[in-house]
């Protein structure tokens, strides 16, 4: 056959591909300076108390393990996240990783040309399932003043009604965004509420990186605001392993009934030994362990990043300074062009990721997103005293 473009379905014409992981197949990650994904650090994965609780698990529960399960997780998994967050069991759906959660959300509630607002900029991932079901996506800058900020959001609303759009949800990462790591605060929170309930809109939270903060006081949830009008999604790759492939999504039980449905036909169910092993590593008091040594760990290597930047970027450039999670994002003079320098960087030995591709629009071309979770102390100082070298020039 000459050519399959006759066959494939129109929604291919919308994929993009990810940055991020091109890189990973251009280039061996241990062999440079690598700012580039969010890979957590190998360090973090509790090696031992996974091999006693994979054990455990065979013990207790024998080859149920390793059975189909039910579509909406197995209810060991979902009692351990209910009494650790605190909702009810029938709000609970367990999830093959939490961007399969953006997925099924964009899946039941966007049909094509539907209007996501989402913030400016934004995750990658999300953006690529967005446009995978030709949604409208559109940006909205963020305003440090909650007043200003509520408008931006409404009045993007204005605009895509009065053009005959059909309003779908808000998609936000309150906690430690990706890209730029900041924090969206608690009148922020509230106003966005108010902005979707004016327009019957959902909100799709997503919350990937809310257990790893390092300073300052914890959020409420946007989902602790409005339960009914807000679909919350976790995951376990940041806080146990990425490989387990795990998350979930809290929401009213209308919304998760459709995910159930639309589950059925992705997946049936998701990896059943892997939620039995999360189960016991949350009510076992492993993941609270865990999480107090990463956290350690990551505030450390935060803090040589930031150090680094200050006393080796030129003028002129600035950068966030992230609460918790695993990234931040800098902002260059206007006129560098993070996109053409990536080639140079790279064939240096120092891989980032541009920060145009975080925008829906292709704008902040003079930004780029830097994470600091992957390499050692050591690799962070070296791989930021380089690349400041390269944008000094």
């Amino acid at each position: 056959m000459d050519s399959y473009s006759h066959l494939f379905s129109k929604d291919t014409a919308s994929f993009f591909r990810s940055p991020v992981r091109d890189i990973f197949k251009r280039v061996d990650l241990n062999a440079i300076y690598s700012f580039a994904g969010g890979y957590p650090s190998a360090d973090t994965f509790p090696l031992e108390d996974f091999r006693r609780i994979m054990s455990d698990v065979i013990d207790r529960v024998g080859a149920k393990a390793f059975q189909y399960g039910a579509t909406q997780g197995v209810t060991e998994l979902r009692e351990a996240l209910s009494a650790r967050y605190g909702v009810p069991m029938e709000r609970i759906q367990i999830t093959s990783s939490s961007q399969q959660g953006i997925d099924v959300c964009t899946r039941i509630l966007a049909d094509p040309g539907d209007v996501i607002l989402t913030s400016s900029p934004s995750y990658l991932g999300a953006l690529q399932s967005f446009r995978s079901y030709r949604a409208d996506v559109r940006g909205v800058e963020y305003d440090s003043d909650p007043d200003r900020f509520a408008e931006a959001y409404a009045k993007a609303a204005e605009q895509a009604v009065s053009e005959g759009k059909r309003l779908k949800f808000i998609y936000s990462i309150p906690d430690f965004q990706n890209p730029s790591g900041e924090t969206l605060p608690l009148e922020h929170r509230r106003r966005l509420v108010e902005v979707a309930r004016r327009y019957g809109m959902m909100i799709v939270e997503d919350a990937p990186y809310r257990e790893l903060r390092y300073e300052g006081v914890d959020v409420p949830t946007i989902y602790s605001i409005d339960p009914d009008i807000t679909v919350h999604l976790g995951s376990f790759s940041k806080i146990m392993a990425p490989g387990f492939r795990l998350g979930w999504i809290f929401g009213h039980p209308d919304v998760l009934d459709k995910i159930y449905v639309c589950k059925q036909s992705l997946d049936l169910c998701p990896p059943v030994f892997d939620q039995y092993v999360a189960a016991e590593f949350l009510s076992g008091g492993s993941l609270d362990r865990n999480l107090s040594a990463s956290k350690a760990l990551y505030r450390a290597k935060r803090d040589i990043m930031l150090n680094e930047l200050e006393q080796n970027m030129p003028a002129g450039v600035s950068w966030t300074h992230p609460e918790g999670g695993l990234f931040l994002f800098l902002t260059l003079p206007e006129g560098f062009d993070s996109v053409k320098f990536y080639d140079t960087a790279l064939d240096a030995g120092v891989a980032y990721v541009a920060g145009s591709f975080f925008y829906p629009d292709a704008g902040g071309r003079n930004t780029m997103r830097l994470n600091f979770s992957f390499m050692t102390a050591d690799r962070i100082r070296e791989g930021i005293r380089l690349l400041a070298s390269l944008i000094s020039g």
